[in-house]
């Protein structure tokens, strides 16, 4: 309805411009078209003529009164009047104008949904290619509970940019050289040597269960001559960066995460890509040295201050490796970048963004999201692990608890720049109150009052839409009437909590419906074939909803405790 209604505005406000002989372009300001917070205000609302308010008082000369309500008056008098469209049009404060919809309006726009089918509020494909790139997870450590808040992001973002019509590649990039995979190996090496775990490994070395369960591992598969070769830490780092990469492979697939490409850091520095993206800066005159290092001179390209490329001892940064990095992506053809990283990333945007600029990309090209920190709770009490201090939550211990659709459900509840408390209780609960049960059980309801409506007669046949005009009825179609939107905007905000707020939003909606209105009415298969089209339709969508955040559509569930 909104894009509807904004045509009907702008062809008003072009309209009323050659009416008062201005060129259009005139009223030609962006308005907004939404649903206002009282209902009793109409089903919809614009604020066109407020935003114009100023242009129409200077173009006319002489104007008497409120310019605002002036230009609302003859945006009314303009707008189309499609036939069955509008019950009433009127302004309101200081020049909102209200529309309120005809029961014909909503009726026919429910047969539309219900024929478009999965692919409502879908569109086009736009020619767009996107590289998301998110978890990227040092093959140091197992993917703890702050990951999988980035691979729920970074999967459902993906899954609505597709819907929106880009292609969409999804990669994780394998952190696979440098100092972390060197510490790796000393770090398991040292617990091998010293099994006690009364010895405190040395300051840098990584700590945790994990790294014992390696030891104990390499122990059981190795002479014990072996801990003493000058390699064994080297050997040690490459076989257990692999052990943990396939186990991050194997919990992401558990919670319903997989990529389209696992990109090796190793991969640059052996191919020379590395050289030659840092070779490219220094042909910009952006490379210089100093004090036996060399630079990156990004603070002429808007970075707080220049960054290493390559330390004194001759080793390469971190840092050189994402120039590289993104510059193998930006030659791969991809028009934007999105890369999902945690919080303690944020001294990455102005780096990233110069290298983005030394590169001769526009900054609209590289997009950086950082999602916040994760607190596990359990019944409102923050979560403990019961294990020496360096340890951390895996995500294994969630998905070992609860359903990976509970848990991505969740994960996406808040905007990523907000810290988000994950309470597991809450996300075993079979009630209202755990937000994922409550929105599948809407389509679990939907599919058990079909098969009791089916039970009684055959549905099969055209459907007299005309029949739906109960409050209840009708506010759903407007709940589904936002869908394209809510979609829309969740892409081009970088905002999937849209979605879910949607989705329970609707929930609601449907479950009070299913509680005030009997679906099913033996005595009367016409409108029970109507209702029953209604809540399939509700349930289609927000089907397409749940599957957009990667969250499953059951047909049957438990009974509300």
């Amino acid at each position: 309805m909104i894009p509807q209604l904004t045509a009907l505005i702008t062809r008003a406000l072009q309209k009323t411009a050659q009416g008062r002989g201005l060129d259009p372009a005139a009223f030609s300001r962006k308005f907004v078209v939404e649903i206002p917070a009282n209902p009793e205000r109409g089903h919809f609302s614009t604020n066109a003529a407020m935003i114009h308010a100023r242009d129409f008082a200077l173009a006319v000369p002489g104007l008497k009164g409120n310019p605002a309500l002036l230009l609302a008056r003859e945006l009314v008098d303009a707008l189309e009047r499609p036939p069955d469209f509008f019950s009433a049009v009127e302004i309101a404060g200081p020049g909102f104008i209200n529309f309120r919809l005809a029961k014909a309006a909503w009726q026919k726009l429910l047969q539309e949904i219900r024929a478009r089918g999965d692919s409502y509020g879908k569109r086009p494909p736009t020619g767009q290619k996107i590289l998301v790139e998110y978890v990227s997870s040092n093959p140091t450590g197992p993917l703890h509970v702050g990951h999988g808040r980035g691979a729920a992001w970074g999967d459902a973002f993906s899954r609505i940019l597709e819907y929106l019509g880009h292609e969409v590649t999804r990669e994780y990039y394998v952190n696979d050289a440098g100092n972390q995979i060197a510490t790796l190996g000393k770090s398991i090496l040292f617990r091998a040597l010293h099994p006690d775990l009364s010895v405190p490994p040395p300051e840098g070395h990584y700590k945790g269960a994990y790294i014992k369960e390696l030891a104990d591992s390499f122990l059981q598969k190795r002479p014990r001559d072996f801990f003493a070769e000058p390699q064994a830490a080297a050997i040690m780092s490459e076989e257990a960066a692999q052990a943990i990469l396939a186990e991050m492979r194997a919990d992401l697939v558990a919670f319903g995460v997989e990529f389209d490409s696992w990109f090796s850091e190793k991969s640059l520095i052996a191919s020379g890509e590395l050289e030659k993206a840092v070779a490219l800066l220094r042909e910009k005159g952006l490379v210089y040295e100093k004090d036996g290092a060399l630079f990156f001179e990004s603070s002429a390209l808007g970075d707080d201050k220049d960054r290493v490329l390559r330390k004194s001892d001759g080793s390469w940064t971190y840092f050189a490796s994402d120039v590289a990095y993104h510059a193998n992506k930006y030659a791969r053809g991809f028009d934007r970048l999105i890369d999902v990283l945690g919080a303690d990333h944020v001294g990455y945007l102005g780096r990233m963004r110069a290298v983005a600029r030394a590169l001769g990309r526009p900054d609209a090209s590289l997009k950086i999201v950082l999602y916040q920190l994760v607190r596990l709770f359990r019944g409102g009490v923050p979560y403990k692990m019961s294990v020496r201090a360096g340890e951390f939550i895996p995500l294994k211990v969630v998905m070992d608890e609860v359903s990976p659709d509970a848990a991505r459900f969740l994960y996406l509840t808040q905007s990523h720049d907000s810290t988000l408390d994950f309470d597991l209780e809450l996300a075993k609960s079979q009630s209202a109150e755990n937000p994922v049960y409550y929105v599948q059980y809407l389509c679990a309801r939907a599919f058990q009052v079909r098969a009791k409506a089916q039970a009684l007669f055959s549905l099969e046949g055209d459907i007299d839409f005309s029949l739906l005009s109960e409050p209840g009825e009708l506010a759903l179609i407007q709940k589904l009437s936002l869908f394209p939107e809510v979609v829309g905007a969740s892409g081009d905000n970088f905002a999937p909590h849209f979605l879910t707020t949607w989705l329970m939003d609707a929930a609601k909606l449907f479950h009070r419906y299913y509680g005030e209105t009997r679906l099913v009415l033996p005595d009367n298969p016409e409108l029970t074939r109507a209702r029953i089209a209604l809540a399939m339709t509700v349930r289609a969508v927000v089907g397409t909803g749940l599957s957009l955040l990667g969250v499953s559509v059951p047909e049957r569930m438990a009974k509300e405790s």
